[in-house]
C-alpha cells in the first residue's frame, strides 16, 4: 500500500511539473510564434486565390520528409500531404497534395481551394466515412533558417469524394504540437504525445485525447495505471481486440545549461478501454517477446495485414559531449499484437539462387570439406560500395551491407561463390537506410517514400518510392529511383542574411551553389544490422 501511494504521488508531482513547464514554454514561445503567424497568414492569402480544383499529371514530388502518406480507402491510390525539405541554407515547408495511382504508376498534383497551412510532422488518418476522409491534426511550421517553430493545434478533414478541405473547429483539444501520433479507433480518433519547442525551451507530452467523428468533440482521457513517459515519434497501433499499443519514441531533457540529453525509448504500453465503463481507460506495461527492434528514433510505422504493426528504418544517435553521430537503418520489424511478439522481417531467397544451389550440390561432394574452411558462411553479409560525387564536389562513400542469400549451416556451392556477389549486387534492390520516411500499406503491399539520411554535416533528403509484397517477402521493387548526384545542397555563407522568407513551392527554390569544389569524403553505413531473426 505504501509503495503504491508513493507512485501515485510521484505521478501527480510529474503532472504539476509538466504543467508549469508548459506554461513557461507557452509564455516564451508566444513572441516568436506571433512572428511566424504573419508569415503563415501571407501564405494562406496566396492559397486563398485558388478557387478551383486543378488536377495535373506531374513528375514525382520533390524530396521531403515528415510528410504523411495514406492509402485511399476506396481507390488504388496513395495520398501524400505536406512535409519539409532543407537544402543547407533554407527550410521549405509544403501543403501540397499529391496522389499516386498504384495501377498506372503515375503521380497527380491536386490543388484544392483553402488547404491547411504549410506543415510537417503532423498526423493524418484515413477513415471510410462519407466516401473517405483524411483527417489531419497539428504539425509544425519553421522559419526559413530553421531556428523558430510554430506548432499547430488545428484539425482539418479532406473529403476525398468531393475533393474539399474543411477546418473543424472544436474546443478542448490538444495544445499545439508536432511529433504526436494519431490512429482511428471505432468512430473516434485517438491522439497521444508529441512535443512543443521554442528557441529556448521545449516540452514533451504523454497526454491522450479522443475526437468523436460523430459529434465532432474532443475529450481528454485520464487513464488509470502507470503509462508511458512523455515522448514524441512513437509507434501507435490498434490491436485486434480494440486496444491501443504505444511503443518506443524519443524525448530529451536538460541536464545543465544549454546541454540536453536525448533518450531513445524502447518500452511498450497497452491502453485499454475498460468494459462497461464509458470513457474509462487503463494503462498496462507490456513485455513483448521475440526479436525486438534496436532502440532508435525517426522510425516509420504502418499497419500490416493480420493486425500486425510494421516498423521500418530510423536512426540510432550516438551522443557525446559535443558531437552527435547517427547510424541510419533500413531494417524491417513486425509486431504481432495477438502473440505479443516481435519478428524481424527478412526477404526470401531468390529462386534463381535455389536452382543454382541444387545444380552445384552433386559436383561439390568431393571437395566440400576443403571448401568449408575457406568460404564465408551463407549468412555473412555482402558489402556493396559505391562513391557519389555531389554538385559541390563532396565525395560520399555509400556502403550497403546486406545478408547474402543462403541456407543456414551449409557453405555455398562453387557456382554461388563465383557468381554470388555479381547476382546479389543485381538483385539487392532496397531503400537505403533512412529516417522520417513515409509508409503506407495497400492490398498487402508496403510502400516507402522519401525520408532522409546524413553524411557528415550534409543532409540528404529523398524522393524515391519502393514497394514490398508483405505476403511473398520476395524483394523490394523500385518504383521511383533517385540519383544522389542530383541532391541540392547549398553551404551557409558568412554574409547570408537571416530571416529570409520561405520559398513558395518547389519551382521557387534558389539555384545558387556556394560550394567551392572541396573533396571532403563522408561515409554512410547502409544496411540491416547483424543478428536479425527470420520472419516467422
Amino acid at each position: 500500500m505504501g509503495k503504491k501511494g508513493k507512485k501515485e504521488k510521484k505521478g501527480r508531482g510529474a503532472e504539476k511539473t509538466a504543467a508549469k513547464m508548459e506554461k513557461k514554454v507557452s509564455k516564451r514561445s508566444r513572441k516568436e510564434e506571433e512572428d511566424l503567424e504573419a508569415l503563415i497568414a501571407h501564405f494562406q492569402t496566396l492559397d486563398a486565390k485558388k478557387t478551383q480544383i486543378v488536377e495535373t499529371l506531374c513528375p514525382p514530388p520533390s524530396p521531403r520528409l515528415n510528410a504523411s502518406l495514406s492509402a485511399h480507402p476506396e481507390k488504388d491510390e496513395l495520398i501524400l500531404f505536406g512535409g519539409e525539405y532543407f537544402n543547407g541554407k533554407k527550410t521549405f515547408l509544403y501543403n501540397e497534395l499529391y496522389t499516386y495511382n498504384i495501377r498506372k504508376g503515375t503521380w497527380t498534383k491536386v490543388e484544392i481551394p483553402n488547404p491547411p497551412p504549410r506543415r510537417c510532422a503532423h498526423q493524418a488518418v484515413v477513415v471510410p466515412q462519407g466516401g473517405g476522409q483524411l483527417w489531419v491534426f497539428g504539425g509544425e511550421f519553421a522559419s526559413p533558417d530553421g531556428e523558430q517553430f510554430y506548432h499547430y493545434k488545428d484539425l482539418w478533414v479532406l473529403h476525398l469524394a468531393t475533393k474539399s478541405w474543411e477546418q473543424v473547429r472544436s474546443a478542448g483539444g490538444p495544445s499545439g504540437r508536432s511529433g504526436h501520433r494519431m490512429v482511428a479507433w471505432k468512430r473516434q480518433l485517438i491522439l497521444f504525445g508529441g512535443f512543443h519547442e521554442s528557441t529556448r525551451d521545449y516540452i514533451y507530452y504523454n497526454d491522450v485525447y479522443t475526437f468523436n467523428l460523430d459529434t465532432f468533440t474532443w475529450t481528454k482521457l485520464s487513464p488509470s495505471g502507470m503509462g508511458p513517459t512523455p515522448r514524441s515519434g512513437c509507434q501507435i497501433s490498434v490491436t485486434a481486440q480494440g486496444s491501443i499499443i504505444i511503443y518506443g519514441g524519443y524525448s530529451k531533457q536538460r541536464v545543465k545549461k544549454d546541454v540536453d540529453k536525448g533518450t531513445l525509448h524502447s518500452d511498450m504500453f497497452l491502453l485499454k478501454s475498460e468494459d462497461g465503463r464509458e470513457g474509462k481507460w487503463a494503462w498496462t506495461r507490456m513485455h513483448p517477446s521475440g526479436a525486438k527492434p534496436t532502440p532508435r528514433s525517426g522510425f516509420s510505422v504502418a499497419m500490416a495485414p493480420n493486425h500486425q504493426t510494421l516498423l521500418f528504418g530510423g536512426v540510432c544517435d550516438e551522443e557525446e559531449e559535443e558531437t552527435l553521430e547517427g547510424d541510419f537503418l533500413n531494417d524491417l520489424y513486425f509486431y504481432d499484437t495477438a502473440r505479443n511478439r516481435w519478428f524481424a522481417g527478412q526477404l526470401k531467397e531468390p529462386k534463381t539462387e535455389k536452382r543454382k544451389r541444387r545444380r552445384g550440390r552433386k559436383g561439390e561432394l568431393r571437395g566440400s570439406d576443403e571448401q568449408a574452411g575457406e568460404e564465408p558462411s551463407p549468412q555473412e553479409p555482402l558489402e556493396v560500395v559505391r562513391k557519389v560525387t555531389t554538385e559541390d564536389g563532396t565525395v560520399i562513400t555509400i556502403k550497403q551491407v546486406l545478408p547474402a542469400p543462403g541456407v543456414a549451416g551449409r557453405p555455398p556451392s562453387k557456382d554461388e561463390d563465383d557468381d554470388g556477389a555479381e547476382e546479389a549486387g543485381a538483385s539487392l534492390v532496397a531503400p537505403c537506410p533512412r529516417s522520417s520516411a513515409m509508409l503506407a500499406v495497400k492490398h498487402g503491399l508496403l510502400y516507402v517514400y522519401g525520408g532522409m539520411f546524413e553524411a557528415g554535416d550534409r543532409q540528404f533528403t529523398l524522393s524515391d518510392l519502393y514497394c514490398l509484397d508483405l505476403q511473398k517477402m520476395d524483394g523490394w521493387k523500385a518504383l521511383v529511383e533517385m540519383d544522389p548526384d542530383t541532391q541540392e545542397w547549398l553551404e551557409e555563407t558568412d554574409t547570408e542574411e537571416e530571416g529570409d522568407e520561405v520559398e513558395d513551392g518547389d519551382d521557387d527554390k534558389e539555384e545558387e551553389d556556394t560550394g567551392e569544389g572541396s573533396s571532403e569524403e563522408g561515409s554512410v553505413l547502409m544496411g540491416p544490422r547483424a543478428g536479425e531473426a527470420i520472419l516467422a
